[in-house]
């Protein structure tokens, strides 16, 4: 088994202990992310012996290639020197690097076909971790709004229960009992300093006051009459005389020429 056979394993199985196992979902799920990204980091490390792996071979063929065409050189030199034995020994030394040269250009070719596709497999395998973790917080998300949702519940559940209620309402009365002493006590204690004289003309007042502007309202309403004034009156050898108010003026100049006469 590969290492994405393995990672794949390990996925499954911490995903099948999440479902079975009555744990908390979100460490759980922080656990799994974990697991998978410490795997995915071993598997970028084997994809990078590969790597490294299909590099060697490339050298090792461009090497052998480079003896081969070192060797057909000293053949042609060989030649040139008329040295016709010492050409074939030069010749058989490259076909010798050649068949190495073509072996290690066949594992290259292997090599590269299989990093390439290792390099695709981990690309997908680390969008899928990434999509793993958005899942993730989704699920968290998810948890976190059901927990809500149930305390909300369990809190609704418990203000059905009429206790709380009644016990609103008893203290509401017992307020309203420490209201009525306060009240009480205030009164009996201007009853006993005396004070009730005062209290009486204040009672008065407002209620005069009161009066007051109930009629002032009436006469403007015109249900009733203005007041009348008075007639003034003079005193004539000590008889009180009412005195038009026309001749008011009159009277008075002539009770003062009487009163410069006598």
């Amino acid at each position: 088994m590969g290492v994405f056979g393995r990672l794949a394993s390990l996925i499954k199985s911490n995903i099948n202990d999440l479902i079975s196992k009555a744990e908390d979902p979100e460490k759980m799920l922080q656990q799994v992310i974990l697991e998978m990204n410490n795997q995915l980091v071993e598997a970028k490390k084997q994809v990078a012996v590969a790597i490294a792996d299909e590099k060697r071979l490339f050298k090792q063929f461009e090497a052998e290639s480079a003896l081969a065409a070192e060797w057909e050189k000293k053949a042609m030199m060989a030649v040139r020197a008329g040295d016709d034995s010492l050409a074939k020994e030069a010749l058989m030394r490259r076909q010798e690097h050649e068949g190495l040269s073509a072996q290690y250009k066949d594992q290259w070719d292997k090599q590269k076909t299989a990093v390439d596709q290792l390099k695709s497999a981990l690309r997908m395998l680390n969008g899928k971790i990434e999509e793993a973790k958005r899942k993730k917080n989704v699920l968290i998300a998810r948890k976190k709004r059901a927990e809500a949702q149930k305390t909300i519940h369990e809190t609704m559940s418990g203000l059905s229960d009429t206790s709380a209620f009644e016990t609103f309402d008893r203290m509401a009365q017992k307020i309203e009992q420490l209201e009525a002493e306060a009240e009480a006590g205030a009164e009996l204690a201007g009853e006993v300093s005396g004070d009730t004289i005062q209290q009486k003309f204040k009672a008065l007042e407002a209620t005069s006051g009161a009066d007051m502007a109930l009629e002032a309202l009436k006469q403007r309403m015109g249900l009733l009459e203005a007041p009348k004034k008075e007639t003034p009156a003079l005193e004539r050898g000590g008889v009180r005389v009412e005195v038009p108010e026309e001749q008011e003026v009159e009277a008075t100049a002539g009770g003062e020429k009487e009163e410069k006469a006598r």
